[in-house]
């Protein structure tokens, strides 16, 4: 039995209950009184209470809208944090969908990244409630309707990009034949395809330097060349960073007076699986995950000037997009300073047994020097061994068949969430 109907009476009472008790006392009262005095029958509180409850009930039980969004999710970069943000603005509870390895090879070629470290980096995106794992490529009718049916979902969602089965059909007309299809806009200004064509071509600007560092010449001149190869790379990004995307991104919230901080820092280039593991980690070490993000000219002291291979606000938005951060300093030093620490209450600085191998990291002075005479210095296992530099090397390995998906992408013009 449907309760909306009801006059605006019963809406008003819900919320104001010192006066509801008043009117039903004065009424309980008036019904002993006449029924007494006249005999004429007026409902009392008893007989009043059971639709108070029923009311409450349906405003209490209103129906949550559940979403739900699948993609292959290889390579995570911030357009699939910020498509997964817009999705889940769509409604109360967003179940993501993770297409499994068979589809991939079978509708794209295979995938730089495993279902595991897949899993691991779409679980650790904030706006995610729930991820089914091994989804299919194109929404079928048996998936379609497992979704609505086991899954409760109301609306299916996909960006504006087409995204075409090998056939050449739509993988979600079923979805919008039935109604249930809501669209979000794609995030301009990089891809999976983009990250593959920049880490191809660092491996191209690593071979390069390698034939120019044998041929004589001098050291000014190697210095502009060194220039000129970092302004090839940094022209590959197209983002475009806005403040208010920064906003969307962050929690919103500082750490509470009396909060452990704990702080961790890196370049977190080309955010993997064993990123979101080490952040969960810290996290778990505190009330409060600082994280700082290196800027692009620390890391390319350190490792070479064809890294790195994300700028500065696109690894900043990726980790702020793991549900683990609560803040980040963007373009943190590489050095932790006793200034840094009073101004950020830092109570533990942490650094994980797996780390990139820094070229010139020998030369340097200990970053954590200051931490570590304080006292609050700490090293955490790392969960796993991926690295930048190893989900790189997967895919500089087998060059040629992502050269040739690159290809066939610019042809068909086809992409999904890749």
């Amino acid at each position: 039995m449907d309760f909306e109907s009801n006059s605006w009476i019963g809406e008003r009472l819900c919320y104001y209950p010192r006066l509801f008790g008043g009117v039903m006392l004065t009424a309980a009262l008036l019904g002993v009184s006449t029924s007494y005095f006249t005999g004429i029958s007026v409902p009392t509180l008893p007989h009043l209470l059971p639709n108070l409850s029923i009311l409450r009930k349906k405003k209490r039980g209103k129906k949550r809208i559940r979403v739900y969004m699948d993609g292959c999710f290889d390579l995570m970069h911030y357009g699939h944090a910020n498509a997964i943000r817009q999705a889940k603005a769509l409604g109360d509870e967003l179940v993501v969908g993770v297409v499994s390895d068979e589809e991939i090879v079978a509708n794209k070629g295979p995938p730089v990244l495993c279902m595991e470290e897949r899993l691991a980096l779409v679980s650790g995106l904030k706006w995610v409630d729930e991820v089914i794992a091994n989804a299919p490529y194109a929404i079928t009718e048996d998936f379609m309707n497992r979704l609505f049916n086991e899954h409760k979902i109301d609306y299916i969602i996909h960006g504006d990009d087409p995204c075409l089965l090998p056939d050449g059909t739509d993988a979600y007309a079923l979805a919008k034949q039935a109604g249930r299809y809501k669209q979000i806009k794609r995030t301009e200004g990089v891809s999976s395809t983009d990250i593959v064509g920049r880490i191809l071509s660092s491996a191209k600007s690593i071979s390069q330097d390698s034939t120019k560092a044998s041929l004589p010449g001098d050291d000014n001149m190697n210095g502009v060349y060194a220039e000129e190869k970092m302004a090839k790379i940094d022209q590959i990004s197209r983002f475009l960073p806005t403040s208010r995307r920064i906003v969307q991104f962050s929690n919103g919230k500082g750490p509470g007076p009396n909060a452990r901080v704990v702080y961790i820092d890196g370049a977190f280039d080309l955010f993997h699986a064993g990123h979101v593991e080490i952040l969960r980690s810290a996290r778990q070490l505190g009330d409060f995950l600082l994280v700082g993000v290196y800027t692009d000219q620390t890391i390319s002291e350190l490792r070479g000037h064809q890294y790195p291979l994300m700028n500065l606000h696109e690894r900043s938005l990726s980790v702020l997009a793991c549900r683990y951060v609560d803040e980040v300093i963007i373009g943190a030093p590489w050095e932790v300073t006793q200034d840094m620490v009073t101004t950020f209450n830092i109570s533990v600085v942490v650094h994980g047994t797996v780390s990139e191998r820094n070229s010139s990291t020998g030369e340097r002075h200990d970053p954590y020097a200051v931490p570590k005479n304080m006292g609050i210095f700490r090293v955490i296992e790392s969960p796993k061994d991926i690295t930048t530099t190893s989900v790189a090397q997967r895919i500089i390995a087998n060059h040629e068949i992502y050269v040739a998906f690159s290809f066939a992408q610019s042809r068909e013009k086809g992409t999904g969430i890749w």
